[in-house]
């Protein structure tokens, strides 16, 4: 890092509690110096803007603007600018908002020495690290501490997004740098969830996410041989390392850290916290088992709650044997036709209440049936970009940490388009593309071409095929393709038909070019989805 100073504004309308700051700042130390002081919300606007500081330290509460106020105003223009909250109990509140906003760090008062170096130094590091990769990142050839944490991100997306993996020993320590030893490695979770849409931003729960990798880590890493975690989505993924006498006492960790988390979950705003430890492997070959435990036992909260350790494995329930979606389909495909908002939020009502009535029912068979739902509901409407949607829905329901609040985010994705359809008179571009998708939803096992639908819709095929795209937003290969993947994941799921005769069913002939397509779409071989799944 260089050796810059690092410019401190401080903003608070009591001129002792700006001198014991400055006072409390060891500036030699920290590399730092006070530029400028402000005593009112409007002038320290004025100020941020002129001086530039690399940190402002504000109270909450200041005449002019407040602090939040003063924060929004200088935000916009000021992207890098760390800033520190100061809030009395009082004002406790406002605290949680700010760190809403993106706000470094918070300190309550009376102003402790030690907590304000400790979060100056922190920021600190932050802005020299952010200053020498925008400088050159390139020149960072040795193993230093931003080479350990590529080095762990990329062993953590290897773990989680490769099809199969089986490390070993060597591997781990010799191209990862890892200090592993024999032993027990046993991959986990740690889940955000608000159920609230809307009240907490992207930047607060990657602050959130900071803090739970620190508490793991303060708490773990002296009790392990080795201790790996990096933020995934809205979560935390990793995996541990120890001695197989200290499975009790690594179990007991995570129960405390939880429960610490839980205590202050007030401070990030309406959210809950969730872990889950996969299985204790005493062989590294079984680590990516065993963080994939982890990612299936983190969806049982849905049906256990918020605010626990998960341990157990979840093995497949019977649920496939309801025909869950098939008569879904039927229910949502009726609601679009007659475009009644009330049929559409039976149809999911009557979905979650048969799957909360299957015994031993797991969270992640629900989770993938809600998605399963919203992407065959999204088939029989008009979307402009399906894709693009489904994701979106995917996103939205990311945050939810109960069976209910996958559910409302259903009905409101099915209240938002039918109430669309209903208010809007169908455009001449929009029908012929309905027509289609209806014809492909009653042909689709047969080996239909675009030839063949856009003759039946009354278009040329040219002009069919770029009406096709600009309106679903994808091709009408691709399309067809989604379609014939999400009946087969039906079938995998809710039926015993052999994968050979799926492959028929849902238009094709070749088994190889089935399966081939399948593992693209999905990530897995059929035969490996039914027994995820099935």
């Amino acid at each position: 890092m260089g050796d810059e100073m690092l410019k401190v504004m401080i903003a608070d309308d009591e001129e002792r509690i700006c001198q014991l700051i400055e006072a409390l700042i060891d500036c030699d130390a920290l590399r730092m110096e006070v530029v400028g002081v402000a005593h009112n919300g409007l002038e320290a606007c004025d100020l941020v803007k002129e001086i530039k500081p690399d940190i402002l330290i504000t109270d909450i509460r200041m005449p002019g603007y407040s602090g939040l106020e003063l924060i929004e105003k200088i935000r916009a223009s000021e992207e890098d600018l760390e800033i520190i909250i100061i809030s009395g109990y009082a004002h406790f509140a406002y605290a949680q908002t700010a760190i809403k906003y993106g706000v470094g760090d918070y300190l309550l008062k009376p102003i402790n020495k030690e907590e304000l170096t400790g979060t100056l130094q922190k920021l600190g590091e932050r802005i020299r690290e952010r200053r020498q990769r925008a400088e050159d990142h390139q020149r960072i050839q040795q193993k230093s501490e931003a080479d350990i944490r590529l080095f762990r991100t990329n062993l953590l997306n290897r773990l989680t997004e490769e099809s199969v993996w089986e490390p070993s020993l060597e591997e781990l320590r010799e191209k990862y740098h890892l200090q592993v030893k024999e032993g027990v490695f046993q991959g986990f979770m740690v889940k955000v969830d608000c159920e609230e849409e809307g009240k907490i931003s992207r930047a607060g729960i990657d602050i959130i996410l900071d803090k739970v990798q620190v508490l793991l880590g303060n708490s773990l890493t002296s009790r392990c041989g080795e201790f790996v975690m990096g933020a995934k989505g809205l979560g935390c993924v990793g995996f541990l390392n120890y001695e197989s006498e200290k499975t009790e006492e690594i179990r007991k960790m995570f129960r405390d850290c939880l429960n610490q988390l839980e205590g202050e979950k007030g401070i990030f705003g309406p959210v809950m916290f969730t872990a889950a430890l996969g299985s204790a492997e005493r062989d590294a070959k079984g680590l990516q088992e065993s963080v994939r435990q982890a990612s299936f036992i983190i969806e049982d909260r849905l049906l256990r709650g918020t605010g626990r350790l998960l341990e157990r494995i979840p093995s497949a329930s019977a649920i496939h044997e309801q025909n869950i979606l098939e008569r879904y389909v039927r229910q949502i495909v009726h609601a679009i036709e007659v475009m009644s908002v009330e049929e559409a939020e039976e149809a999911a009502g009557q979905m979650q209440r048969t799957i909360l009535e299957v015994r031993d029912v797991k969270g992640f068979e629900v989770r993938e049936l809600v998605y399963s739902a919203a992407g065959l509901f999204l088939s029989q409407v008009e979307v402009k970009n399906r894709a693009e949607a489904v994701r979106d829905f995917e996103e939205r329901c990311s945050l939810c940490g109960s069976v209910d609040g996958l559910f409302k985010r259903l009905c409101s994705l099915q209240k938002d388009y039918v109430e669309e359809m209903s208010q809007r008179h169908e455009a001449d571009t929009v029908r012929p593309i309905r027509l289609a998708k209806q014809y492909i939803q009653n042909h689709y096992s047969e080996p239909i071409t675009q030839e063949e639908v856009s003759g039946a819709v009354g278009l040329s095929s040219a002009y069919f095929s770029a009406l096709f795209k600009k309106v679903e937003g994808e091709g009408f290969a691709k399309y067809l393709i989604g379609v014939r993947m999400e009946q087969a994941k039906v079938l995998l799921r809710e039926t015993n038909i052999p994968v050979s005769k799926i492959c028929q069913q849902v238009g094709y002939n070749d088994l190889k070019h089935f399966t081939h397509t399948f593992e693209k779409t999905t990530g897995v071989k059929p035969t490996v989805y039914r027994k995820m799944y099935g």
